[in-house]
């Protein structure tokens, strides 16, 4: 498909999906948020895309809201700018909730609603160029939208210095508190995604699936006797599937099962 914000790449079982908008550093307006929500679904369903990249053309991984959008939406009323955000949360949840591994590419600033994106990807790896900030304060407003992703990353306490002050996060305190899980040079930056890819490439699809289902679900929970039913449930089940079998007869006959043939990235 050809889309008018972003260009979208595969590289056999890999989809990078660029922000393209340069000439505003990747900065959200309606379109971007449709065409990237369409992109995920429609990557959600794909089963030959295995792993998800979400990078930014140009200077920027993504500035946050466009401010022709911003100026629009400000005159517009409460019941529509309402809607405008639902459809901000809703592209961020799609992102988020993706069945496939997702790789947020950060090189560059990833301001307000780019903090957002990097948040709701399963993995962030940073250049040490790279600069975060929640700067919605700022402008009058706050990081709402975004907010469960970045409580997710950085947790609660973090997150009352981060969404209150603004400040600008270099990529090695993004890593210190939890928001990027690699920094490297710029220069190192896909090789390091590329060893990430290889890594994700040699689990199950299913399994990967429903490991994030489970992360979602297990996270902050208390361990009772419901929630060690529940993942009991969930690994019996996935025995029970020709994946799961699969790769205990591969482990049990020494060779490697079968989702890894056309696996791509640096063992």
């Amino acid at each position: 498909m050809m889309y008018t914000t972003l260009e979208v790449l595969r590289d056999g079982p890999i989809a990078t999906v660029w922000l393209n908008r340069p000439e505003v550093h990747n900065a959200f307006n309606a379109m971007l948020i449709a065409e990237l929500t369409a992109v995920c679904r429609l990557l959600d369903a794909d089963d030959t895309a295995r792993v998800v990249v979400l990078a930014g053309r140009g200077k920027s991984f993504c500035a946050g809201a466009d401010l022709n959008w911003m100026k629009a939406a400000g005159e517009a009323s409460l019941a529509d700018n309402t809607a405008d955000a639902r459809r901000l949360a809703s592209m961020l949840q799609a992102l988020a909730e993706l069945r496939k591994p997702t790789i947020a590419r950060v090189h560059g600033p990833a301001f307000g609603g780019g903090l957002g994106l990097a948040a709701a990807c399963d993995l962030c790896v940073a250049a040490t160029a790279a600069v975060f900030a929640a700067s919605e304060v700022r402008l009058g407003l706050i990081a709402a939208t975004i907010s469960p992703y970045v409580l997710r990353a950085i947790g609660e306490r973090q997150a009352y210095r981060y969404l209150l002050t603004a400040e600008r996060i270099t990529a090695a305190h993004a890593h210190d508190i939890g928001l990027a899980h690699e920094v490297v040079a710029t220069e190192q930056l896909d090789a390091k995604i590329a060893e990430l890819i290889y890594a994700l490439l040699q689990g199950g699809p299913k399994a990967l699936a429903a490991s994030k289902a489970l992360i979602r679900t297990v996270a902050n929970q208390s361990i009772n006797e419901g929630l060690m039913d529940e993942t009991a449930r969930r690994i019996a089940e996935l025995r029970a599937t020709p994946e799961g079998q699969e790769g205990l007869a591969a482990f049990l006959e020494k060779r490697p099962p079968a989702w890894i043939a056309g696996a791509t990235g640096q063992p």
